[in-house]
């Protein structure tokens, strides 16, 4: 959107004027001699854009070191999940295989303890 002052020759306070160029989309800026802080403020605006552009490449590369950080804690994780997925697997085997076993034993021990009352409710 062009600037609505372009066509009118607006002055503003500090000594800059706008004039419609040849093109409606482009402005010329003249800045006028009198204000002599305009160096000044243009020079301090021109410190702020340096540091901001600092700050955002610290920022750029924070978000890089988290982003590669965040990648290897995942790579850790799925490789934690396989393991654990691969001994509960161990595991699920083993109980099987000894499983039918304990059921062994607690049949024969259910035996052994009627047998033993039966024996001796029959000497008593």
């Amino acid at each position: 959107m062009a600037n609505p002052y372009a066509n009118r020759g607006f002055r503003s306070r500090e000594g800059l004027s706008t004039r419609t160029a040849a093109s409606s989309d482009e402005i010329q800026l003249r800045i006028d001699p009198i204000h002599e802080d305009l160096d000044d403020q243009i020079t301090g605006l021109h410190k702020k854009i340096t540091m901001l552009k600092g700050v955002a490449q610290e920022i750029e590369s924070e978000a890089k070191f988290q982003n590669d950080f965040i990648s290897q804690l995942q790579m850790t994780l799925i490789k934690a999940q396989a393991g654990v997925k691969n001994n509960m697997r161990r595991l699920n085997k083993s109980i099987i295989q000894q499983g039918s076993n304990h059921l062994c034993h607690v049949i024969l021990f259910a035996f052994l303890c009627f047998l033993a009352f039966y024996l001796w409710s029959k000497f008593l």
